[in-house]
């Protein structure tokens, strides 16, 4: 089969001898060098290695966690129960289906010097048995055998500590703390858990107990906040699907957490996906900013082979010949990139592990993981054929003569219709395959979407300058009017220069502009409003005297004190919490545990009813609720509606009565489920308080809340409030470093783009020159061009940042949006100096071509 040219002639007698045609062609162009494909390159190199470093990262640590699931679970499986152990017959259940049994007790809890009441501090406790630990083992310093430092030596019970407890309360090996009311002697310190996940936020050091000593502490009353965790040790051969099976059959209301190696660490596995699906979500906008870069390239390039392109033509070359020939050379040059870039986000992975280690919840395992390696090499290889068709497919159909004249006038138009479609089905494959491989569909919706319109108010801010560029005409300053010429003259820069700088300083405005709301709720609003301590685990019968002790301190107000115990939300309107649709933002509530109060009268909490009505004072019916209106509404449930719950191990299903809007940002106390009173008064159950204090009486408060009751424990808010400034300003810092990759992928695609038009620079130059042009006016000319440029796609990126920060702020976190115009300013003069030097490096070269030697060329 042959096909004509344009004059008609054949030029190829088989598929095959075409195909050879077109590598050889390819071939000889490609060995003049990538001179022209620099950027090209620059951007798939950048995307690849982001995406597949990232997902290489995700998978070494979620490998790492896998394979420590035993350790860091304390055995195959853990159950944990709230407020109260397993009872006899269930210890016995499981101690007969296990081949290794285990229990451990958390709490927090206040300790202090034996030998003064100067010095206390909230500690993490942690009470273990003889069999403690099922997997792993105990570093300790000095080292010893587990029951001799923590077991009763002469009468005196032992304890390990963390090493900043003995600076915190000034007091050393060796030395004696009071626990309650037992004095423990420390022989030591914790070194590592085998079973403590590093967290981000911790309320205090660590002390490591026996169970025993815990017993004569005092601590363990009715309704304190305790954690009792049953660990075990499967039998061989027996899978954790119907062991659980087993005891749930046996036990159906017994109210544990059931978890296995699987779920060894919850928060640590959310904390990789978000981790995870932030970077993969930098890595693709850079690969989006690199495709603005790959289509200017290859249209860079294209245009620099028009003498090649038109002899081609000129000599009966069909246009699909041309197509075939630049487009080889593209999947070529685009295989290169992704083999560096693959080489870059195998390796980068490491070195950041290395780096950072010891400050990672888990360790990582190295090991080459081929699933993100693939995963990045298909974006890659996707965004590259997609990007670079629309300029291929146009140099395509031009006519000889019009690429002659592309200098002074460059081609318009677009690509015949097959080509603009197969440009539109690789954008849909590209968004498919986000969405698809993205570990939450959710936010890969808004990311798709985001992208999408971010791009488009990108090209349309652009148009809109070039319109009103054409528009506005000054009366006077020549050089004024040339550079405004320039913003939207045939082939102008405009486009390209707006979309791959905007959408680098787009994302950095967004984000800067979402932590500054953030770091304002907690280093400006919050402090204001927050009471100085949170109390827990008051007992009923130490309400009036403890509620006397720390109001009775000068300067102490707002005093509040409320019941609370804690349940597990376990079924919506009657469909389990595992069958039922939950938005989002609202799976945090039937992640865990619940906190739980009752009350008489709506005064008693802090939030106002939106709809229904609060139950009256007498109110004897059946168990009734007020439930957080914005949970209601991620449930899909309201008033008349049902929520059942498992507290203290008996299910209990109320209605709900009324909904109330809660400021959680106030630190004021609230609940998102308040029971109608006449069902957990009886139950055992503590309570808790909040008072505001000055700073300089925090001391007196503390000592008059724990000294007469060593079963209360202080948490001081403005610790907690300084530990969050910490944790986000950390955040803060490596979202803006990660973010800041787009603004250099950006600067990338600006440089290709200044140097795609560098043969027309050094035209212009050249004529200018000749028509007694002096370098200080041409840089001034360029000065005025670029840093118009700047500004406008430095407002068009405010303005689309700052859109996108308070539809996340409002929406999506629901909080109070303030508008930053610092930031936006800054962002601004960034765009402006970014966009100047580039350019007028660019013009400097250009400037420093001799003008005798493009004229004897013309």
């Amino acid at each position: 089969m042959t096909e004509a040219g344009q004059n008609g002639a054949p030029v190829s007698e088989g598929p095959m001898r075409e195909a050879g045609l077109v590598w050889t062609l390819a071939r000889r162009e490609l060995r003049g060098g990538i001179k022209g494909f620099r950027v090209f390159l620059a951007c798939i190199i950048l995307g690849v290695a982001a995406i597949a470093a990232v997902g290489g990262l995700s998978q070494s640590m979620i490998t790492g966690l896998k394979a420590d699931g035993a350790t860091l679970l304390g055995g195959d499986v853990d159950l944990r129960l709230l407020h109260r152990p397993a009872d006899d017959g269930q210890r016995a259940h499981l101690v007969d289906r296990s081949r290794g049994y285990s229990e451990v007790v958390k709490m927090r809890a206040m300790v202090r010097p034996a030998a003064t009441r100067d010095k206390r501090a909230m500690v993490e406790l942690k009470a273990v048995d003889g069999a403690y630990p099922l997997v792993g083992s105990l570093e300790t310093a000095p080292a010893a055998p587990v029951g001799q430092l923590i077991g009763q030596q002469n009468g005196v019970w032992g304890a390990l500590i963390d090493d900043n407890l003995l600076t915190r309360i000034g007091v050393e090996i060796g030395d004696r703390i009071r626990l309650g009311e037992l004095e423990l002697e420390i022989r030591g310190a914790v070194i590592k858990e085998p079973d403590r996940v590093a967290t981000v936020f911790s309320f205090g050091p660590r002390l490591l107990v026996s169970m025993q000593a815990l017993e004569a502490t005092g601590l363990v009353q009715p309704g304190s906040q305790i954690r009792y965790h049953h660990r075990v040790l499967l039998p061989e051969g027996r899978d954790f699907e119907s062991w659980k099976e087993g005891v749930i059959a046996a036990f159906p209301d017994a109210g544990w957490r059931i978890r296995s190696t699987e779920e060894a660490a919850p928060g640590v596995q959310r904390f990789i996906d978000r981790m995870t699906l932030f970077l993969s979500f930098v890595g693709l906008t850079i690969l989006l900013v690199g495709g603005v870069g790959i289509t200017g390239a290859v249209r860079s390039y294209v245009a620099g082979r028009v003498t090649t392109i038109a002899t081609l033509k000129c000599v009966g070359a069909p246009g699909y010949l041309v197509f075939r020939i630049y487009m080889l050379q593209v999947v070529i040059l685009s295989i290169l990139g992704i083999l560096i870039g693959e080489v870059i986000g195998i390796g980068a992975p490491w070195l950041l592990i290395e780096a950072v280690k010891d400050q990672l919840p888990v360790k990582p395992v190295y090991g080459f993981y081929w699933q993100p390696v693939a995963l990045a090499a298909l974006f890659g290889l996707l965004a590259a054929a997609t990007f670079a068709l629309w300029p291929v497919a146009k140099a395509r159909d031009v006519k000889a003569g019009e690429l002659f004249r592309s200098r002074i006038s460059p081609p318009e138009g677009r690509p015949q219709p097959a080509y603009v479609a197969a440009t539109l089905i690789g954008i849909v494959c590209l968004a498919l395959l986000t969405i698809l491989t993205a570990n939450d569909r959710y936010f890969a919706y808004w990311f798709v979407g985001g992208a999408l319109v971010t791009v488009g108010l990108l090209r349309g801010g652009a148009q809109v300058v070039m319109k009103l560029a054409r528009r506005i005409r000054p009366a006077t300053a020549v050089l004024l009017r040339l550079a405004q010429s320039n913003l939207y003259r045939r082939g102008a820069a405009t486009p390209g220069i707006v979309t791959s700088l905007g959408l680098g300083l787009t994302v950095l405005v967004a984000i800067t502009l979402i932590e500054g709301n953030m770091s304002r709720q907690i280093e400006e609003r919050l402090p204001d409003r927050a009471p100085a301590f949170f109390f827990i685990d008051i007992q009923p019968d130490q309400t009036d005297a403890f509620d006397a002790a720390v109001t009775g301190v000068e300067g102490t107000s707002g005093y509040r004190r409320v019941p609370s115990l804690r349940g597990r939300i376990v079924k919506i309107d009657g469909v389990p919490v595992e069958e039922a649709e939950v938005a989002p933002e609202s799976g945090w509530a039937i992640r865990g545990d619940r906190a739980l109060t009752y009350a008489v009268h709506e005064k008693e909490v802090a939030s106002k009813v939106t709809a229904g009505k609060w139950w009256p004072a007498d109110y004897a019916g059946p168990p009734a609720i007020s439930l957080d209106a914005v949970l209601a509404r991620g449930f899909g449930i309201g008033l008349g509606d049902t929520l059942s719950l498992n507290v203290l191990g008996r299910e209990i299903t109320a209605e709900i009565m009324s909904l109330r809007e809660i400021d959680w940002r106030s630190l004021r106390f609230d609940f998102a489920i308040v029971f109608a009173p006449g069902l957990l008064e009886t139950a055992p159950h503590s309570h808790i308080a909040a008072i505001e204090a000055p700073v300089g009486r925090e001391d007196a408060v503390e000592k008059a809340a724990t000294d007469p009751f060593p079963n209360i424990s202080a948490i001081r808010v403005r610790d907690a409030l300084d530990a969050a400034a910490r944790i986000l300003a950390g955040i803060s810092a490596a979202v803006t470093g990660t973010a800041a990759l787009t603004l250099v992928a950006g600067a990338i695609v600006l440089a290709g783009v200044i140097a795609s038009e560098h043969q027309r620079r050094v035209y212009d130059a050249v004529v200018f020159k000749v028509l007694g042009a002096t370098r200080p006016r041409i840089v001034g000319l360029y000065l005025l061009e670029y840093g118009m440029l700047g500004l406008f796609t430095g407002v068009i990126s405010a303005a689309i940042g700052t859109l996108t920060a308070w539809a996340v702020i409002r929406f999506l976190m629901r909080a109070d949006w303030i508008f930053l115009p610092h930031v936006v300013g800054a962002t601004t003069l960034v765009c402006i100096a970014v966009t100047l030097t580039v350019g007028l490096m660019g013009a400097w070269i250009a400037l420093g071509e001799k003008a005798s030697g493009h004229l004897r060329n013309e």
